[in-house]
């Protein structure tokens, strides 16, 4: 396999850090910092755009000793469809922060007059929000501990508040709080989050906030999986490299900002990202075609026994599934944005999610259903059951997604464990029943209020039946 080589060819040591990003997972050095990495090779005056890397969770330790013992340095791969893959060295992460045993360290860098942007990696549950109300948790106990104590954070909210409460005190300029993190709206989220965290601990920091904080929403699309300890071993044989905390991830790449920075932001534009005013149609387009695709392979694919994304994809009954779903389901409901080829979007897609090279787990597509179904699924199967569309595929992935998780058994007898952190009491109850009926009462699609479709209802119970009978894959075999 051919790989290129790109090693950092700017000086680390000019650049200072005008970045302080929260959760160093493997998305952000794919995505963040490869963008910014690129910025500051080929723009130098960029160079006070460097990142601080904060790292919050006791579990974060592991890596962050590792990428210490780096000078936060690493190595990205970027896995190529047409089987070339591109080396690079990142150098962008130019400070990194243990904020479990150096708290005073990330509220000073949040503080500092050369932050002026904190960007988020904090996973969608990270915002707090209650799925049924829409409002921010205070009663969460971390939560609720940094509210009462606000200068011994463990929170990203509570650090936050703590660094930018020193910045109002010093008379500090405005800055920008960017989430990117896969949520619709996520500026939005991210406000109602913040905002309602401040209100609670400290009404003036809330009333500064109100002026000197903006909250972008954004858009990011860039497939990166975990990467295991049999990935460390491969990825430095064949690059040659003696990586501790290397990252790979495909080829494909985006990152759509509405332009709302408070005090100056990159000239990210230089390297690909795309500034808008409004983000929507572009978010729209992601969720409604890549997300809901994930979600829509992703059970009848693990219930016929694939456990990788790319075996799958090349499983040619998945693949038309996908395509007629994208093509049939979908399309009618997504504009497309911008200057955008929605046919070769789509295209582009299905090679993504086929490409050998990347790898990724169906496991992790179908892990915390009950957040993505409601996001991704639910508001296009509204207006499909609105406007009398065919919902056979809609009814075959709920019928599949219930197989999956009141069986617990594939199409081949094996056991799995289901991993979905917020089911609720009365899910559980509605998982369990005989009835399939009452399934279309759990909280992952109960917005869509099935039961009064009798459309639905018939196709959802023979669909039910047939993988129930047949398994999911003779299924399929009938309705594409």
């Amino acid at each position: 396999m051919k790989r290129t080589l790109n090693p950092v060819t700017y000086d680390r040591i000019t650049v200072k850090p005008g970045i302080v990003h929260i959760g160093v997972g493997n998305f952000h050095r794919a995505h963040e910092e490869f963008y910014t990495n690129r910025l500051l090779a080929e723009n130098p005056s960029q160079r006070n755009w460097g990142i601080t890397g904060v790292m919050l969770l006791p579990g974060d330790k592991p890596l962050y000793e590792k990428l210490s013992s780096q000078d936060g340095m690493y190595t990205l791969t970027v896995c190529g469809r047409d089987g070339k893959d591109e080396v690079f060295d990142i150098g962008s992460l130019v400070n990194l922060i243990n904020g479990v045993d150096y708290s005073g360290k990330v509220i000073d860098a949040i503080a500092s007059p050369d932050t002026k942007i904190i960007t988020l990696t904090i996973t969608e549950g990270g915002y707090n929000i209650d799925k049924e109300t829409g409002e921010f948790i205070l009663h969460n106990n971390p939560v609720a501990h940094d509210i009462a104590n606000p200068s011994d954070p463990v929170t990203a909210f509570g650090f936050v508040a703590e660094g930018l409460r020193k910045r109002m005190r010093d008379n500090g300029k405005p800055v920008t709080i960017l989430s990117c993190d896969n949520l619709q709206h996520n500026g939005n989220t991210t406000r109602k989050a913040f905002m309602s965290f401040f209100k609670a601990q400290d009404p003036e920091l809330a009333e500064w906030a109100e002026k000197n904080v903006t909250f972008p929403n954004s858009m990011v699309d860039r497939i990166t999986p975990a990467t295991t300890p049999d990935d460390v071993v491969r990825l430095n044989r064949e690059n040659g490299t003696d990586d501790k905390a290397p990252v790979y991830c495909e080829d494909f790449i985006q990152w759509v900002i509405e332009d709302k920075f408070a005090d100056g932001r990159p000239e990210w534009e230089k390297v690909g990202v795309e500034f808008t005013d409004d983000v929507t149609a572009y978010e729209n387009m992601k969720l409604s075609l890549l997300n809901a695709s994930h979600t829509l392979l992703s059970y009848p694919s693990f219930l016929s026994g694939y456990r990788k994304v790319d075996d799958a994809m090349h499983d040619k009954r998945i693949s038309t599934l996908v395509k007629e779903f994208m093509d049939i389901d979908i399309t009618p409901y997504v504009p497309a944005p911008g200057n955008t080829d929605l046919e070769k979007y789509k295209q582009t897609l299905i090679e993504r999610f086929g490409n050998r090279s990347v790898s990724d787990q169906v496991s992790r597509l179908c892990f915390d259903g009950v957040s993505k179904f409601p996001v991704y699924i639910v508001p296009n199967l509204i207006k499909m059951v609105r406007d009398d569309k065919d919902l056979t595929r809609m009814a075959y992935l709920i019928a599949a997604y219930r197989h999956y998780l009141k069986y617990k058994t594939d199409d081949n007898g094996e056991r799995f464990e289901v991993a979905e952190p917020w089911l609720t009491a009365e899910d559980e109850v509605m998982i369990a029943s005989d009835n399939p009926v009452d399934f279309l009462g759990v909280s992952a699609i109960s917005a869509a209020d099935l039961k009064k479709s009798e459309k639905f209802v018939n196709l959802y119970l023979r669909m039910v039946e047939a993988i129930k009978d047949k398994g999911a894959m003779a299924t399929l075999e009938t309705i594409i």
